[in-house]
């Protein structure tokens, strides 16, 4: 079978600081792939060269077998209409009502008829559990559980066939992060999409992950099964998952 998504030797630098030092990995179709690690470490970059607004100094990215890296704008622009995304801050447009928003990828990207998009978008409202009555508010209006929600709301609009979520609890307290959780698991099954998402949350990464891996120091240094993940034998994965400030990651302090 044929990656959804494939890695294979990823470098990025800048200037001096290595960020990724080959990054090897495939993901599965409709598989969903966590990958956990520090702030720093590299995990938004990883995302940004597979989205390809970003572009390695080597190695290879393929999504459903197609080469992205090096890819001419006219063909990346077809590839990435199988994505969607969950930014971690929501970014939602303070100046379009709730529906807009959800259906900006609607209207904008697939130029589909503004009636129709609405009716679209109030129906991935629902999915994520918001009634009608949001759909005219303004993105300040809400709290920011329910804009996490918008947020997912959008990401699936266009139902992609890959979604990414960009620490996608990070602000919300702990009931609201499992809700949103509970909606991605949710969502992604419905869909049938492949979700790849990075966090350093690992209540959230446990529970919508099948496949976790840790990225430290540019590398991928362990992957597996999440259930796998308590038994990995490796004293920077058990130092992260367990949120211990002893072990072999030393975190910078200045006084």
């Amino acid at each position: 079978m044929t990656p959804k998504i494939q890695l294979i030797d990823v470098h990025k630098s800048f200037g001096r600081k290595t960020v990724l030092d080959g990054v090897t990995v495939d993901i599965a179709p409709a598989e969903s792939f966590v990958i956990i690690g520090g702030s720093g470490t590299g995990k938004s970059v990883t995302l940004k060269c597979i989205l390809g607004l970003m572009r390695p100094e080597r190695g290879s990215i393929k999504v459903d077998g197609e080469e992205m890296v090096g890819m001419r704008p006219r063909d990346r622009e077809r590839v990435l209409t199988k994505f969607g995304m969950l930014f971690q801050g929501s970014a939602l447009f303070d100046s379009l009502p709730v529906w807009e928003n959800v259906a900006f990828g609607l209207i904008q990207g697939r130029r589909m008829d503004r009636r129709a998009a609405r009716d679209k978008a109030m129906e991935k409202l629902a999915q994520v559990g918001l009634g009608a009555d949001v759909g005219d508010l303004s993105p300040s209006e809400l709290s920011g559980g329910m804009q996490k929600r918008v947020a997912l709301a959008r990401a699936i609009a266009t139902e992609p066939e890959i979604i990414f979520f960009d620490e996608p609890t990070t602000g919300l307290d702990p009931i609201m992060a499992d809700v949103i959780n509970n909606l991605i698991v949710k969502c992604v099954k419905e869909l049938g999409a492949t979700a790849v998402s990075i966090t350093h949350d690992m209540h959230s990464a446990r529970k919508i992950s099948d496949r976790m891996a840790m990225l430290y120091r540019g590398k991928l240094i362990w992957v597996g099964a999440t259930g796998e993940v308590d038994k990995a034998d490796n004293a920077y994965v058990d130092q992260f998952i367990h949120g211990r400030a002893e072990g072999p990651i030393k975190m910078e302090i200045r006084g």
